[in-house]
């Protein structure tokens, strides 16, 4: 009896070892093995203000946007501007403090992300931001805030190299008077893994420019109905009549 006992005992305290190093493992691997996304309202920035009605210049990306990596033709820049934008060309542009033109203008916040993209015949520039991390379990869509100089935006949204499809769900307006869409995309099945979250502008005709800002990015628990192109084609004639109206006229 006396040897069932101390073998009960060290029976217990092998399950007792067994379950601690089981917690530990369950606790340890999503830490090391998922990233976190971070920035996802662009107001992590640690940018100089530029006093309102001036332009600014180039600026380090990793003070501009922290977490996230940009490329322009598909290579990687260590610099983007503040408070500026080009006419002709493709770039990474970040909007605040003290910006205030309304279109393009800041959406949310202090700052707002301004991805520009041009094409001409035989070659196309593309511009993006992307950031690795982990979608939280339970995740089941993506949501973020758009405003385009186009029509129809020309963006697009991916995760782990996968195009996710965008669907218009409200249109809101800021603060400053930014009209903005707020766009959402289903990431069911990618709940809980990890992957690279890209965020691009590109030409579809092959000849011209595409120009659309982007805020407050968040993961949502509510689903988004399927894409409704008839529903994105009337987004994109509200989008085409205020621009009409409230473009600025560029030097």
């Amino acid at each position: 009896m006396e040897v069932g006992a101390a073998g009960n005992k060290n029976n217990m305290k092998i399950d007792m070892l067994i379950g601690s190093l089981s917690v530990s493992l369950l606790v340890a691997l999503p830490t090391k093995a998922q990233g976190t996304f971070q920035n996802l309202n662009f107001e992590s920035a640690d940018l100089s203000a530029i006093p309102a009605g001036q332009y600014g210049g180039l600026v380090p990306i990793a003070s501009a946007l922290p977490g996230w990596g940009a490329t322009v033709d598909g290579v990687a820049v260590t610099q983007i501007f503040q408070n500026n934008y080009t006419i002709t060309g493709p770039s990474v542009d970040i909007f605040g403090p003290n910006w205030n033109s309304v279109n393009p203008g800041i959406i949310d916040g202090n700052y707002t992300v301004f991805l520009q993209s041009v094409a001409v015949p035989g070659e196309t520039d593309d511009a993006s931001i992307s950031q690795s991390g982990a979608i939280p379990s339970g995740t089941e869509s993506i949501q973020l805030k758009a405003w385009s100089v186009q029509a129809t935006p020309e963006f697009s949204v991916s995760f782990d190299g996968n195009n996710l499809s965008a669907v218009a769900l409200s249109t809101g307006q800021s603060a400053s008077g930014q009209e903005y869409t707020v766009y959402g995309f289903n990431v069911a099945a990618y709940s809980g893994d990890s992957g690279q979250l890209q965020i691009a502008t590109f030409v579809p005709s092959g000849n011209g420019q595409s120009e659309v800002e982007f805020d407050d990015i968040a993961f949502s628990p509510q689903a988004v109905p399927e894409p409704d192109p008839l529903a994105l084609t009337g987004i994109g004639a509200v989008l085409f009549a205020l621009y009409r109206r409230f473009a600025p006229k560029r030097q």
